[in-house]
This record gives structure tokens, sequence and C-alpha cells, in this order.
């Protein structure tokens, strides 16, 4: 490593701080021959993954692009772009721990639908319209019952647990 200001060799550079972050360790470093402070980022080098597209295509892993559509899908509704980024890299990191080289983009959409019922209900249906093809309102209101149907299970489930054991309260 050099100094991105003067040049000098990396026997010169020492870390001040090291942090981890969540996809790999932040170290601030300065320069004994410049006293400029900069940090550097390692993260663990990941394989290249392509992703199977319906028609057959294959193209490159972007998370980028999962982010993009994520935020078409969360535009106009109260999601922050940390939950976004949040639930994008929770993504990558089960793909990446399939340990697979090639992955169906029908795998991927599951995954975001997955993460978009658990940030935002309308960004959820607007994926899904997306995702999913529909052809008509039927098969929106279809989704929609679904959904409404998960919500409820899960509303009633917690209101279990919650409940003193032994009917006490």
């Amino acid at each position: 490593m050099k100094c991105p200001f003067c040049g000098a060799s990396s026997q010169h550079i020492r870390v001040i701080d090291t942090r981890e972050v969540t996809d790999g360790i932040r170290r601030r470093r300065e320069c004994d021959q410049c006293d400029q402070r900069f940090t550097t980022y390692e993260r663990i080098a990941t394989m290249n993954m392509l992703v199977i597209k319906r028609d057959g295509r294959r193209e490159e892993f972007d998370k980028e692009k999962l982010v993009k559509s994520m935020h078409i899908a969360c535009s106009k509704r109260p999601v922050s772009s940390y939950a976004i980024d949040r639930a994008a890299q929770e993504i990558e990191s089960q793909l990446y721990a399939l340990g697979k080289s090639e992955i169906d983009s029908l795998h991927i959409g599951e995954m975001v639908m997955d993460q978009l019922q658990n940030i935002d209900d309308v960004a959820y249906v607007r994926f899904a319209s997306v995702y999913r093809r529909f052809r008509n309102v039927d098969s929106i209101a279809e989704e929609i019952q679904h959904l409404q149907a998960r919500k409820r299970r899960e509303e009633e489930l917690k209101n279990q647990m919650s409940l003193p054991i032994g009917g006490e309260s």
C-alpha cells in the first residue's frame, strides 16, 4: 500500500483506528511522511455470481440493480434508504451463502418479496405485480388477500406469544 497523497510506502503508514462495518473492515490510516489521514476498506473477495434470467440469458449479479428495483417499489412510500440497503445486503449475503456460481432470477425475486413484505405492504404489492406479471385486477386482489391473511396469522401468533402462561393475568 502507498500513501494516496505523497506515495510513501506501507512502512511509513500506520493504522490509527479499525472498525468492523457491515461488509468488511474500515481502517483509518496515517502517513508518517506527510501526516495525511485516509480511510481504507477491507472486504472479502466474493466470487462472481451469474443470474439466470427468465429467457435463459446469464448476467453478472449486480447489487445496485437489486437496490434500484427495491427503490422503485418503495417510491413515495415511508421507507428509508437504509432499510432498503439493509434488505439488499441481507439478500446478497444469503445468495453468497448458497455457494452457487449461478442463481435463478426467480429465486432472487422471491427473496426480494420476502424482504419487502417486512418493510412495506404497498411496496411488496408493487414489486409482486411486476415480478409475477399479473394479467388483471383479480390476480392483484388475490395477492393482496394472501398478504392480508399472512398479516393476520402473524398478528395472531404475536398475540398468543404475549399471553401469560397458565391463563393468569
